[in-house]
């Protein structure tokens, strides 16, 4: 374990940020074309795709970190004691186990854990992945098209074995049902051809990117018998047939789900799964929020705690079991890029369409005060969708930065070719000069003050502040205040996670406080997140609006970026220009992690580049 990083007083550490994760958005399905399915492959396919060398993992850029016949990972140890029960704690509610589809609350990770994938992701690596399923891949230069083996070993939770069957029904049926996500990268896969008994090779069409082979390669494999007698469209709390290290063992809808390990799993031996997923069960009860969450974790009432409010940890760790060391207080540290943690504007409404409005606005959010009096002083002022990484802009633009941006001169303003933004700040001053400077931007915009309320054309100026959790309430309030004073009318509103849900994922709100994971290799997703597609697609992320040609145009370049220096030129590119629309107010992050638990668990004293990963840890 890391003694030296863990402190058993809680009032001089910092709270967490959330885990680096891939997002997939949610959105009503639409026809896309299925792939034509080869049963019987013609033998120049067969030697062409023989002729590419076997590999055991592959990577998004340069070299993989793990040589053929690893033993394990270096953040896992595969000596761990199997054994105990890991209890934790999840806000909200859930009424299905299906995580394939838009329809239904999921419960915590029935994906990760109940079901197997072709490859695994690993962690300590910006993108790379491992044989799961698949024991073997081939990927030609090109990227062209992508050939897989399955293990023989493979087996869902019943005992029958995976076989290429269900991996093509699984592609089908997610195109046709699944996730917007699968949908869009599955919709790629032109032809799925079958090499020997459990090969099969996937061949993309002129849509598909450099990423798309492992996206594919990331895809969870369903059992064709089940979901054929359990149709995949349906929200369905039956445990589902699946093939992962757990399976599902207890189902107490919207308030418990639990895990328990499956006994002679048929991955256990395989190097990217030694030294993990060491519990017996794993257990995630539900709460309301996350203060009653923390009075449920104080009394003991489960084990592990993961912190993400600066001024609890700060002054909420103060109970005697923690004085004791009952509680082990853990600040472990990563290095994620930090995502845009931002008031977020839906441009949609008319409200927040000029940009001038949204520059105002942000000039309202006073973040030195916020962190001073609100946060401990414990947070830094997000400036960059990759902030905390090398992907975020640095000084003016040049090489191929420069050159991207160049190609998109006459879409982009003339600021992108300047150094980075860096949102207004008060350091050694006062708001009012921010206001001042709010004030000239409205009246640009055609707003003026009428007896102490922002108008035009008769119409105040007056909008919602959605969230869902409570703790963020004292910082939208602050933001609030300072709004009042330019006479602008906000009401700060806390909903249940369900309905908030259901309001973002119909883009029905005007402000959310919003957080977008991303990775240290950013690709499709970006589109999810920023592209003009999204942007009309009910459930995807582009909260914003954004509906920007150049934005579109880099998102491209991104994803087909064929080295580490051209993804980093391409990423700087676009987070220089998503920035340069003022669409979100940006708020803060931090470069730590916070963990409490009772009792003794422990991990490997490796520090993962996405920070210390769960599953890697025991019970001593």
């Amino acid at each position: 374990m890391i003694r030296a990083l863990i402190r058993r007083l809680a009032g001089r550490n910092r709270p967490a940020l959330l885990a680096g994760a891939l997002a997939v958005a949610a959105a009503a399905p639409t026809a896309l074309a299925q792939p034509t399915i080869v049963d019987e492959p013609s033998p120049e396919r067969v030697v062409e795709t023989q002729s590419v060398p076997a590999v055991h993992g592959l990577a998004m850029h340069g070299d993989l970190k793990y040589p053929p016949g690893f033993e394990s990972l270096d953040y896992a140890n595969p000596d761990a004691p199997e054994g105990g029960t890991l209890t934790q704690a999840v806000t909200g509610s859930f009424d299905s186990l299906n995580p394939f589809i838009v329809k239904g609350r999921t419960a915590a990770l029935v994906r990760d854990y109940h079901f197997a994938s072709l490859m695994q992701r690993v962690w300590d690596e910006p993108f790379s992945l491992y044989g799961y399923v698949a024991e073997s891949v081939r990927l030609p230069e090109d990227r062209s098209w992508l050939a897989i083996e399955i293990d023989p070993d493979a087996r869902f939770h019943n005992g029958t074995p995976i076989t290429p069957d269900d991996v093509i029904f699984t592609v089908e049926v997610l195109i046709e049902q699944g996730l917007p996500g699968f949908r869009r990268n599955y919709g790629r896969i032109e032809t799925i051809t079958r090499i020997g008994e459990r090969g099969l090779r996937f061949d993309f069409n002129e849509e598909a990117d450099r990423e798309t082979p492992l996206i594919v390669a990331m895809m969870p494999v369903v059992s064709q018998a089940y979901y054929s007698e359990h149709p995949i469209e349906d929200t369905s709390l039956d445990v589902p047939l699946g093939a992962g290290p757990y399976r599902i063992s207890e189902v107490d809808p919207g308030r418990r789900i639990a895990y328990e390990r499956v006994e002679d799993w048929w991955g256990a031996d395989l190097p990217v799964m030694q030294g993990q997923y060491n519990f017996d069960r794993v257990v995630f009860d539900y709460y309301r929020d996350q203060s009653v969450a923390l009075e449920a974790f104080k009394s003991g009432a489960y084990t592990l705690r993961r912190e993400f409010s600066a001024d609890t940890w700060a002054t909420g760790y103060d109970f005697p079991a923690a004085e004791s060391g009952e509680v082990t207080l853990a600040t472990l540290p990563h290095d994620r890029p930090s995502g845009m943690r931002a008031f977020v504007f839906n441009t949609r409404r008319d409200l927040f369409a000029d940009r001038r409005v949204r520059e105002a606005l942000i000039h309202a959010f006073d973040f030195d005060w916020v962190n001073r009096n609100l946060l401990y002083g414990q947070y830094e002022r997000i400036d960059s969708i990759f902030a905390n990484s090398d992907l975020a802009p640095a000084g003016r633009p040049e090489g191929l930065e420069l050159e991207l941006l160049e190609a998109q001169r006459d879409r982009v303003r003339p600021e992108v070719f300047d150094e980075p933004y860096q949102p207004p700040s008060t350091e050694g001053g006062s708001v009012r000069a921010n206001l001042a400077a709010a004030r000239n931007l409205l009246a640009e915009a055609g707003w003026s003050v009428e007896n102490g309320a922002l108008t035009r054309e008769g119409r105040p100026f007056a909008f919602e502040v959605l969230l869902r959790d409570a703790n963020e309430e004292k910082v939208a309030l602050a933001w609030a205040d300072n709004l009042r004073r330019l006479g602008i009318q906000v009401d700060v509103r806390t909903v249940d996670s369900a309905q908030y849900q259901g309001r973002i994922d119909t883009f029905d709100f005007d402000v959310i406080l919003w957080r977008w994971i991303v990775t240290l290799s950013p690709g499709t997703e970006q589109n999810l997140y920023w592209g003009s597609d999204s942007a009309t697609t009910e459930g995807s992320r582009n909260y914003a609006g954004i509906q920007d040609p150049a934005v579109d145009a880099l998102i491209a370049r991104v994803a087909d970026a064929r080295t580490r220096d051209e993804l980093i030129a391409a990423t700087r590119a676009l987070d220089r220009v998503v920035m340069s629309g003022r669409y979100f107010v940006p708020l803060y992050y931090l470069d730590e992690d916070y963990w409490a638990w009772w009792g003794d668990l422990a991990f490997v004293d490796v520090d993962p580049v996405y920070g210390y990963v769960l599953e890697s840890w025991w019970m001593e």
